[in-house]
């Protein structure tokens, strides 16, 4: 199982970033998908999770309304549209299959003025 994100970056408060998560080893398409973020100091805080289909999702109210998570099955890739970023959306993202924990490198999303 290899999954690597990739598309953090620093933005101002109000800003877009979009996340993306290159998943390998493993059926891509059996698998509901999640994201994952961890804040300095903080445990992880579950983000989303994504059905095998991509036609359920769920959010954490932190970011219902802003955030969008998607998948593209034929490119083995999961995606965070992420809007109207926060101070508090700063963290360390990862994604994971569902009910997995992440064991990956993350993406470093920093909010901030």
């Amino acid at each position: 199982v290899r999954l690597v994100e990739s598309g953090g970056g620093l933005v101002q408060p109000g800003g877009s970033l979009t996340l993306t998560c290159q998943a390998s080893g493993f059926t891509f398409t059996n698998y509901g998908m999640t994201w994952v973020r961890q804040a300095p100091g903080k445990g992880p805080e579950w983000v989303s999770r994504i059905s095998t289909g991509g036609t359920s999702t769920y959010y954490a109210d932190s970011v219902k309304g802003r955030f969008t998570i998607s998948r593209d099955n034929a490119k083995n890739t999961l995606y965070l549209q992420m809007n109207s970023l926060k101070v508090e959306d700063t963290a360390l993202y990862y994604c994971a299959r569902a009910g997995t924990a992440p064991a990956s490198q993350g993406t470093q999303v920093t909010v901030s003025s």
